[in-house]
């Protein structure tokens, strides 16, 4: 009687252990992606005007490769900044990421070299640079067009240097 008493209590406290391990485990993505987050100015000049961004940077390989996933929401002045380094063709997907983007790709001289606009949630179709870029800006859906972005259009922002 007593071991059957004591598997019972150890099944049901290892079933209430897997539900907590749970919980927390699907807090962590959002707490991880928005508890270290830094944001700096960044603008778009446009035949429009001027459009300011405050953008979170992703500057380790770790924050490069979450993104925006798990993200429920992205205020419309606000966006992601993946910095690769050196001009390269860059490959992009939305898997895990939930809310339409639209991907700016920006060259080594600050111009925007191609946009892919409201890309779609939990995708895993590859989003192509088209050609050698230094850098990704995320913003949400929609905003692009709604800012009057455009290929061609300038990032002022440290990464892209003044001429």
């Amino acid at each position: 009687m007593m071991f059957a008493r004591f598997r019972r209590a150890s099944w049901l406290d290892l079933r209430a252990l897997c539900a907590a391990l749970l919980a927390v485990a699907l807090l962590l993505p959002a707490a991880g992606a928005a508890g270290a987050a830094t944001f700096e100015a960044l603008s778009i000049r446009t035949a429009k005007g001027t459009v300011d961004f405050k953008v979170e940077v992703a500057q380790t390989d770790a924050e490069r490769e979450r993104g925006l996933m798990y993200r429920t929401e992205l205020k419309p002045d606000t966006g992601m900044l993946f910095d690769f380094k050196l001009p390269q063709p860059v490959y992009m997907w939305m898997k895990n990421t939930y809310i339409p983007l639209d991907m700016v790709f920006i060259a080594a001289d600050g111009r925007i070299a191609n946009i892919a606009e409201n890309t779609t949630p939990l995708s895993t179709d590859v989003i192509a640079s088209d050609g050698q870029v230094r850098a990704v800006l995320e913003l949400a859906g929609g905003t692009a067009r709604a800012k009057g972005i455009a290929v061609g259009d300038r990032v002022r922002y440290r990464l892209f240097p003044e001429k």
